[in-house]
């Protein structure tokens, strides 16, 4: 899976980058940074979570409740409630 993981990387750093711009309105510079940055993508980068099973929807989502509560896990698609 090591191979693939850049890949994987790429496609969500595209997805979640672009629903950032369309949602708020930042450049697509911004909100790719805005995405790099986050706890979000240390999340999706690390192997072992396998997150690469959630949607870019669901990415989205645990970067945007990253943003209101400060920590991505307290997504839905985390939590499951």
């Amino acid at each position: 899976m090591t191979n693939e993981i850049p890949f994987i990387l790429d496609y969500y750093d595209r997805e979640v980058s672009k629903m950032i711009n369309q949602k708020y309105g930042f450049s697509m510079m911004d909100s790719y940074k805005k995405f790099l940055m986050s706890e979000t993508y240390k999340m999706l980068s690390n192997p072992e979570l396998e997150m690469w099973e959630f949607s870019e929807n669901g990415i989205f989502d645990m970067w945007e409740t990253e943003q209101i509560t400060g920590n991505p896990r307290n997504s839905l698609y985390i939590r499951r409630d």
